[in-house]
This record gives structure tokens, sequence and C-alpha cells, in this order.
């Protein structure tokens, strides 16, 4: 099998041809030539079909469909990005590190499904500015360098779904808050004075949760509070796999495995498991002693989710944005202003002195 191609030449002037979010169809950027993108409604279903877990790490059964592609790893940040043949160096698109791009292809689990592109560049870029300039203390010059600096990079990321049915045996305890309001005599005056304190009972019983597409993001790329971050998508929008969604895009290759991503999701079932177990005890205040809980039929999908990535090097040091290429969520480095945060020390400086000359001047104490 060969890495798989993602160029589409145009039928009037051979030039090659994007995916357009705005329009879901392919677009010659030469000629203003369209195509449309025909999608089997078989396909759409078998593009949101589950594959069992248990089989897919089991890699003697061949039951896995598989593929190659010409990735290269960016020695920086570790993104693992597929690029054109006829491109030999670049630049990575999640940290703006240079990258030489190698010439072997490796051999991974096929995307079923790709979310594709809402957001055109130009949405996302306004996106992304609109939310620097919502930011305190950030320098004016980096807000006016991200309007007229580089284009975005669009890069579809990879991530596991997984689906569990999970039943959850417990112990814990129930607190009940007991409250007892009394009147002491402080400094001459009568002060109702409101104290309480919980009573613990031991209680038992079992949850049940079926777990439907938990997302986790496999690639290692982003830092990992941008990763939290990367949670809300739409999965009803899923299509089918097909290189023309691609078109004029990038798409990264998982760094975490299937098999690495699991434990992930196990965290996530856990969390929502504990919160089950406490609206099941009730009471005030909830303690949970111990949770045994049996797991059956894990599929997971593997699918392509859209992001819009810019990395821009700002007085030597670089900052990174990425906007959901479907919602439009931006999420960022941080940056700030030495300056204005020094003025604002200096304001409220000035302005909590001005406060204690007047709180001496009333006390007479001036």
């Amino acid at each position: 099998m060969t890495p798989e191609d993602h160029r589409f030449p145009c039928d009037n002037c051979g030039s090659d041809m994007r995916f357009d979010p705005g329009r879901f169809e392919l677009h010659c950027d030469h000629c203003g030539n369209t195509a449309p993108i025909y999608s089997d409604p078989a396909a759409r279903s078998d593009a949101v079909r589950e594959h069992d877990f248990l089989t897919a790490l089991d890699a003697t059964t061949g039951a896995t469909e598989m593929t190659e592609s010409r990735v290269s790893r960016c020695p920086n940040c570790g993104a693992e990005v597929e690029f054109d043949p006829d491109i030999h160096a670049t630049e990575c698109p999640y940290c703006a590190t240079p990258v030489v791009t190698g010439t072997g292809a490796e051999r991974r689990i096929k995307p079923a499904a790709v979310l594709p592109f809402v957001l055109d560049e130009e949405s996302a870029r306004d996106r992304m500015t609109d939310w620097l300039g919502s930011l305190w203390f950030a320098p004016n010059g980096l807000t006016q360098y991200a309007r007229k600096g580089r284009r975005l990079s669009g890069v579809y990321t990879p991530c596991w779904t997984f689906d569990a049915d999970t039943k959850t045996a417990y112990r814990g305890q129930r607190g009940t808050v007991h409250t007892k309001t009394r009147t002491v005599t402080r400094n001459g005056k009568p002060t109702r004075v409101t104290t309480s304190h919980v009573t613990w009972r031991p209680v038992s019983g079992r949850v049940a949760r079926f777990f439907d597409d938990v997302l986790v993001l496999a690639s290692t790329a982003l830092p990992e509070r941008f990763r939290a971050g990367m949670t809300h998508w739409d999965l009803t929008r899923l299509e089918p796999y097909m290189p023309e969604y691609l078109a004029g895009f990038r798409a990264e290759a998982y760094t975490i495995a299937l098999d690495e991503a699991w434990p992930m999701a196990r965290g996530i079932m856990d969390r929502q498991i504990a919160r089950d177990i406490k609206f099941d005890i009730g009471g005030d205040r909830q303690k949970i002693d111990a949770m045994d809980t049996a797991i059956s039929d894990v599929t997971y999908k593997h699918i392509l989710v859209p992001l819009w990535l810019a990395a821009y090097k700002y007085r030597g040091k670089s900052f990174r944005f990425v906007v959901n290429g479907q919602t439009g969520e931006v999420q960022g480095e941080r940056p700030w202003s030495a300056w204005k945060l020094f003025f604002a020390f200096l304001l409220a400086a000035i302005v909590a002195g001005g406060i204690g000359y007047l709180w001496a001047k009333s006390e007479g104490q001036i």
C-alpha cells in the first residue's frame, strides 16, 4: 500500500484544488472552478461504525484496516505531520520549527472518519485576534503582529474515541450535616453563633453507565493544557474518511497509540463514575471508600478533527494559538506586557495610598 495522495488537479486548469470549508466542496484558487464531494450514505454509516478494541490490539488477526503515510517528526514538539511527496523542507505547523521531511512511510491504523473544517482561515484568524484583544495586559504589538502575520495552518489532528459498558459496585459513606444555633454575648452584645457537625454512616450500592465516544486526543504536539480543552466536538457531523476533505490541509499521524490512549479514556470514565456514585450515595456529603468497575463491550474509532494553528515569534519568544476548526473555540499561550503590568501595579499602589491617606485623615491621624 502506498501513501495516500491528497492532491486533486483541477479539470479546468490543472492546478491543485483544496477543500473549501464554507461550501464543503473542492475549490481551485487559480481559476475558481469547483467540484462536489460525493459521499455514499453506506460509507457514512460505516464511518461511524465501532471497532472491537481487543481485536485491534491483537496484531495477529489482521482485522484492523491499516494505511501507510509519509510523515516527518518535529524535533521540537514531536508532532508527526504528513507532507506531500514533492515537499522536502517546511515548518512544523504546531511550533514553527524548521523540519526536513523524511522519505519513508509508516504503517498505522487508518482513520475511519473525519470532521471536516467548518471555519475557513479568515474566520479562524478573526476568532484568534478577538481572543487576543480580550486579554488584559497582552502586548499591543502581539495582537497587531497576529493580524498582519503569516497564514494559519489547517491541520487534521488524530483522536481515538471509546465506547464501553460499565457496572460499578461501591462502598462509601453518606454524611449528614447537623447545625445548631445559639446566642452568646460578645463585647456586651448578644450574638447568634451557628456550629455544625457531620455524622457519617456506611453505604454501598451499584451504578451503571454506558459511555459513548469518550474522546482522547492522540497527539502530544500540543501542551497538556491545550489537549485538555480540545474535547468539544459535534461528532454527529462525522463524515467518512475521504482524501478530498484533506486537500489543501495537513494531517498529523497519531503519536499516542491505541493501547496508550485506553488508560486515558479510563481516567475520564472513572471520574464520571465517581460523580455517579456520589449522586447515588446522596446526603449532604459523600465519601467513596472503594469502587470496583467491570467493563465490557469496549470499542473504538480512529477519527481526525480540524484545528487551525498559529505559532508566532514575538520579541524572541514563541506563542502558540489553536482555533477549533468546527466551533471556533480558541486556546493559546497567555502573553503578558511587562509595561502594562508595571503601570497597573503603579496605579494600584497610587489608589491604595490615596485610600490610606483618606482613612488616616478621617481618623484624625493626619
